[in-house]
């Protein structure tokens, strides 16, 4: 039986986030401005085309699903790649620190910058559309941030956790996964993640925080043949 996290961008845009969902009842994905996962239904020949109507010129899609991806006619891999789903097992004790605030729309342009310099996955100005974010401040500057990207019946993922280079090793992205972990539990939901396999810092942090290996992921970024070097 497939699990809700096997395809968790679809089971997100037909649940919870359906409302960011752009596409019908074969194929959604989120409105581009906001982030560029998508997903198909299944991989049946009329579910992949109509995934490959929603790539437009000059897009990418990223696919993330258990499944090895098929890809739809049409379109073509720009990169492809191993991943890990983790779920919470453990909760890790709870914290509190006053350093750690709510980051607003204000915070927005410095949050983009943040996670264009560290790279903890796609972002978009428009990030905080998917769900709460929290960060640490040093004089008024972001140096480290957490927040919540895909949501699924009793499920919430943490993401966007990253720490600029200068503030590394200070414990920062721990105490702010930590936190996003308590806030996702006290609504009553499951806090899981994704990390790429190649990742083992990260793999390794989660795993001091009471997370465990869920299912190996499959993750590609896809665009129109015409568009990818190599297709014609």
């Amino acid at each position: 039986m497939t699990h809700i996290l096997d395809r968790p961008v679809w089971s997100a845009l037909t649940t919870r986030q359906a409302a960011l969902a752009e596409g019908g009842a074969l194929a959604r994905r989120y409105d581009p401005s906001i982030v560029p996962f998508a997903a198909a239904r299944d991989d049946g020949a009329e579910s992949l085309q109509a995934l490959s109507a929603l790539a437009g010129p000059d897009e990418s899609l990223l696919l993330v699903q258990a499944d090895e991806i098929v890809l739809p006619p049409g379109l073509a891999a720009v990169s492809s790649a191993a991943g890990v789903q983790m779920t919470l097992k453990r909760p890790p004790p709870k914290i509190s620190d006053a350093r750690i605030e709510r980051l607003s729309d204000a915070d927005a342009a410095e949050m983009l910058t943040l996670a264009t310099l560290t790279r903890p996955g796609p972002f978009t100005l428009r990030a905080q559309m998917l769900g709460e974010f929290f960060g640490v401040k040093v004089d008024g500057r972001l140096v480290s941030m957490a927040g919540e990207r895909m949501k699924q019946e009793g499920f919430t993922e943490v993401s966007g956790v990253c720490t600029h280079p200068d503030f590394a090793g200070r414990g920062l992205a721990r105490l702010l996964s930590v936190f996003m972990t308590h806030r996702v539990l006290q609504r009553g939901e499951t806090p899981y993640l994704h990390a790429y396999a190649t990742n083992k810092a990260a793999i390794g942090l989660y795993e001091s925080i009471g997370y465990e290996l869920r299912k190996m992921m499959n993750i590609a970024v896809v665009r129109a043949e015409e568009t990818v070097p190599g297709h014609t």
